[in-house]
C-alpha cells in the first residue's frame, strides 16, 4: 500500500515526522492495518486547507492509494502522552472529508502516537 502524508504547517520546524515514518515502516499504530507500506511523499497543509485538493491530487499521481494526516492536527501532547483534541487543525474532520471527495482516496486520520481509546478514522 503506497501512503501519503500530509501535515500541518505549524508543526514544520518542530518535528520531522521521525515517529510517523518509524510507525510506517514498522507497520504500528495507525498503520497497523497495511502490509508492506512504502511512503510516497509528504506534504504540509497550510491554514485554512485551501490548496490541500491540490496536494492531495500530486500524491496520488505519485502512487498514493491512502493519504494520512498527521496525528498533531487533532490531539496534543501533555504531560508526555497524547491526548485526544486541540490539535493544530480545528477543522481537520471537513478537510478529510472534503479531500476524500475531490481525490477519489481514503483520507485517515493519524499516523504515529495516537491518543490512548482513539479509534482510527478513515474519510
Amino acid at each position: 500500500m503506497n501512503i501519503g502524508i500530509i501535515r500541518c504547517e505549524k508543526n514544520d520546524e518542530r518535528c520531522p515526522l521521525t515517529s510517523c515514518i518509524k510507525s510506517l515502516q514498522a507497520t504500528q499504530e495507525a498503520f497497523s492495518g497495511y502490509e508492506n507500506p512504502q511512503l510516497v511523499g509528504v506534504f504540509s497543509c497550510h491554514c485554512p486547507g485551501d490548496g490541500v485538493a491540490r496536494l492531495g491530487k500530486i500524491l496520488k499521481a505519485k502512487g498514493a492509494q491512502a493519504i494520512h494526516f498527521c496525528t498533531c492536527t487533532f490531539s496534543h501532547k501533555q504531560a508526555g502522552e497524547w491526548v485526544l483534541g486541540n490539535g493544530f487543525c480545528d477543522h481537520i474532520d471537513e478537510i478529510l472529508k472534503q479531500l476524500s471527495e475531490d481525490i477519489g482516496l481514503p483520507c485517515v486520520k493519524g499516523t504515529a502516537h495516537l491518543p490512548e481509546a482513539y479509534h482510527l478514522q478513515s474519510f
